[in-house]
């Protein structure tokens, strides 16, 4: 493919989306990267690229509106976005977030950093794009908060933000069938932050809400299996519900109706597995790893461990650390 027809490529690819006008300095020598993910009707996209200038005009607007949101992540490098004369130039950068739509004409250009031993100057990013239609908050609700910047290290947002790179990491391995399910929860976590932002949580759907909330007990656990104190309860008063409607909601949000419990102890035995595993850990007592993902009681581990993989922690790390001595099962 010719320089010129990467830089086609890019644009048709950006414009399956977001329809705007693009241009770069680097077009006869365009040097980019892209995942997209589809979600049902929710789109990721993953990218990286030189400076380039992404413009939707009001004659753009008039002459056709798909109805979309667009929100979007700097990784790496930093974003400017012009939205009319009115409101400035505002600039985003790793750690910022911020919600446009194809309804209004933006003018966002890239500002990138070296990187990778390249010469020019790239941004990395990542966004989603999904129809207004499927937010359930009015859109003239949202007017205030299109274009500004929010920080994707607090609250909802860092949630959100969390989720989306994790959906990218994971792109290569998850199943055509998951993919719906996993649109429907990038929608419920932009309406959670959104709501929140407008003090309106009260007008989200239940089932926005419960989902909401599920993925947000999931994030949470993960930041505190370390933790032996980690029960639902203090689960429960960090999100500011009851332990009754913790355990309800979880329930009703797993897949295989599993309970917060019993999920919490998955999550720790499978961590313990891969420390187990990992011929860097070989020197940390298996009750050390056990305690170092919130188990303290060495029996309890042992018992709980044998059940689910069917041997002890000691019979699983020496059978992978003798495949990985013996090359078997090494890069």
């Amino acid at each position: 493919m010719s320089a010129k027809e990467r830089f086609d490529c890019w644009r048709e690819l950006i414009g399956r989306t977001r329809a705007s006008e693009m241009t770069s300095a680097h077009a006869d020598d365009f040097r980019a990267e892209m995942r997209r993910l589809e979600l049902g009707p929710v789109t990721l996209l993953r990218s990286s690229f030189p400076p380039t200038r992404f413009r939707r005009t009001a004659a753009m607007v008039r002459r056709s509106d798909p109805g979309v949101y667009h929100l979007t992540m700097p990784l790496g490098g930093g974003l400017s976005l012009t939205r009319g004369a009115e409101e400035g130039t505002r600039m985003f950068g790793p750690g910022d977030l911020y919600l446009v739509d194809s309804s209004h004409p933006y003018d966002v250009r890239a500002v990138g950093v070296r990187a990778g031993g390249r010469r020019e100057q790239r941004t990395e990013a990542v966004g989603v794009d999904f129809p207004v239609s499927l937010l359930p908050l009015p859109p003239q609700r949202l007017r205030g908060l299109l274009g500004r910047g929010f920080s994707a290290r607090e609250g909802t947002c860092a949630l959100l933000s969390e989720f989306l790179v994790g959906l990218d990491r994971q792109a290569a391995v998850l199943g055509p069938a998951e993919a719906p399910r996993l649109g429907t929860v990038v929608v419920d976590l932009v309406a959670a932050w959104l709501a929140r932002e407008l003090d309106a949580e009260a007008v989200l759907p239940d089932d926005a809400r419960r989902r909401a909330l599920a993925q947000s007990v999931r994030a949470f656990v993960r930041r505190h299996l370390h933790d032996p104190e980690l029960s639902p309860s203090t689960i429960a008063a960090a999100h500011h519900v009851s332990v009754s409607h913790l355990h309800r909601v979880f329930t009703q949000q797993s897949r295989d109706g599993v309970t917060l419990a019993a999920w919490i102890r998955g999550q720790r035995l499978e961590r313990a597995r891969r420390d187990l595993a990992d011929p860097a850990l070989r020197a940390l007592p298996v009750h050390a790893v056990a305690a170092r993902w919130g188990i303290p009681r060495a029996s309890d581990f042992s018992r709980s461990f044998r059940a689910v993989y069917g041997l002890s922690p000691r019979e699983h790390r020496q059978r992978a650390l003798a495949v990985d001595v013996n090359g078997e099962g090494g890069a």
